[in-house]
């Protein structure tokens, strides 16, 4: 188990690092820092100075080594369009981001996984049928037309929820959230839906086929056999094998949700990373987008970490492959 997360730790590692050369090489490739900061009306010596206090007059090498160790601290530099620095802007920018993504996971994984038991249990029921016939919109549909289409209906044509914005926040430290207050809660049920819809169809259809593929395996014939009830044998040992490849899609969609949220954040303006992220790319501010780029590469490494951990301790085939490699 130690040398399994020590290996995964040291790949962790040379992404990241990977992934601070691409961020890093954003800074040398795209746009002038220097231009974009002074304007054009800025004199050479202006220039010179300016391009001496950031570094960049080192060699590429030594500015690579001080953006790693700056990036260990939290530190991207300051934003060329705001003029804060950026570590401060994704502090307020990533509540909200989480806050939208983990209800997306949670509205995904409540749905989905049910819903994929039904249809595997009860293939051949209209509402199976329907379930998944109903998923194909949800696989189809670009999430900006959803997003548009929730809009249309409820927000403009009903008037139940509000089409864009957050809605009031409560602060509690460091840390901002709407599921205290009613406007946050009415403002985050479209972003919710829009951003979860291909991730609970996902879940669902990939629930469903695991589960009429493990409904046909051999130790499900014996243990009906043995004359154990439907219950013990959907739940106890169908639904516990179905888990196991789910798991891995499911860390991997929850990384995706927070990366791609971008697209339902701009629908909605939601005031979140994503939405900075967009703004940052039209306005080429570099350090934003860097930072972006690094912060989510951080999540998806976590996540596959956790992943990996939770397929090792839920499936113990590969505890036994492991154990026998390391006996001989």
């Amino acid at each position: 188990m130690t040398a399994f997360v020590i290996r995964r730790l040291l790949q962790a590692i040379v992404v990241m690092l990977v992934v601070a050369f691409v961020a890093f090489s954003l800074f040398q490739y795209v746009g002038d820092p220097v231009q974009l900061m002074m304007g054009q009306f800025a004199t050479p010596a202006d220039r010179i100075r300016l391009t001496h206090e950031l570094g960049l007059d080192q060699p590429f090498y030594v500015q690579f080594f001080h953006f790693v160790v700056n990036a260990l601290h939290g530190q991207f530099g300051v934003s060329l369009r705001i003029g804060k620095p950026v570590s401060v802007l994704l502090a307020q920018r990533l509540p909200a981001t989480l806050e939208l993504s983990i209800c997306a996971a949670l509205l995904a994984l409540a749905a989905g996984i049910p819903a994929g038991v039904y249809a595997g249990l009860r293939p051949n029921s209209w509402l199976a049928r329907t379930a998944m016939s109903a998923s194909l919109l949800g696989v189809s549909l670009p999430t900006f037309l959803i997003g548009i289409l929730l809009i249309l209906v409820f927000a403009v044509k009903l008037g139940w929820l509000p089409a864009f914005g957050r809605g009031d926040v409560v602060h509690l430290g460091g840390w901002s959230t709407g599921l205290l207050t009613r406007s946050g809660l009415l403002s985050l049920i479209m972003p919710t839906i829009t951003l979860g819809l291909f991730q609970l169809t996902l879940i669902m259809r990939l629930v469903r086929s695991e589960m009429l593929e493990v409904l046909r395996a051999d130790y499900i014939k014996f243990a009906r056999a043995r004359g154990l009830s439907d219950r013990a044998v959907n739940f106890g040992h169908a639904l516990k094998n179905t888990l196991v490849p789910v798991i891995t899609i499911t860390g991997l969609q929850l990384g995706s949700i927070i990366a791609f949220s971008i697209i339902t954040e701009q629908v909605f303006q939601w005031p979140g990373m994503g939405l900075l992220f967009v703004q940052a790319v039209s306005y080429a501010d570099i350090p934003v987008m860097a930072a972006y780029l690094c912060l989510i590469a951080l999540v998806f490494v976590v996540i596959n970490l956790i992943v990996d951990l939770l397929y090792y301790v839920v499936d113990p085939r590969l505890r036994i492959d492991r154990a026998g490699a390391s006996g001989h």
